[in-house]
């Protein structure tokens, strides 16, 4: 009678299977791309959610490394108050994106992207990058919990 159980759930849902999943680049992206809406209030608030509040989280990016969810939020601060809130017009595009499922609760996304915006200087300007983010599903939320930033301007 036990063994009953236990096969209904070997026969659930199928698990994805590792590899390219478009349906999930598509949650990936939107999700970034909600957070980096430059057209409503709370930025740096939605940048910061994509990260879980506890733990680990590492990003590397110009040559430095933050291994503290509090330290990432700080530099996302810094980066809104030296450099975003000063983007007039500012929109977040998607370049090429590859995101690969690494198992049912892990994704990998490598993408470029770039934020054309004006300048303080009232100049039309527009910054480049990569991205190479490690999501992981945290309570039901994908979370950005290892990434690589490069930028280019």
């Amino acid at each position: 009678m036990l063994a009953a159980p236990a096969l209904a759930a070997a026969c659930g849902a199928p698990r994805p299977a590792p590899g390219p999943d478009p349906a999930l680049a598509d949650t990936l992206k939107g999700l970034i791309q909600r957070a980096y809406d430059f057209s409503r209030p709370g930025v740096a608030e939605r940048m910061s959610s994509l990260y879980p509040d506890t733990g680990r989280v590492i990003s590397a990016s110009g040559g430095q490394l933050i291994t503290t969810a509090d330290s990432l939020r700080s530099g996302i601060r810094s980066f809104w108050d030296y450099v975003g809130k000063n983007m007039r017009d500012a929109r977040w595009q998607w370049e090429a994106v590859y995101v690969d499922r690494l198992g049912p609760d892990a994704a990998a996304l490598t993408g470029t992207w770039s934020i054309p915006h004006i300048a303080p200087d009232g100049q039309p300007h527009v910054i480049r990058g990569a991205w190479t983010a490690v999501f992981r599903r945290i309570h039901g939320r994908w979370m950005v919990v290892q990434e690589h930033l490069s930028r280019s301007e």
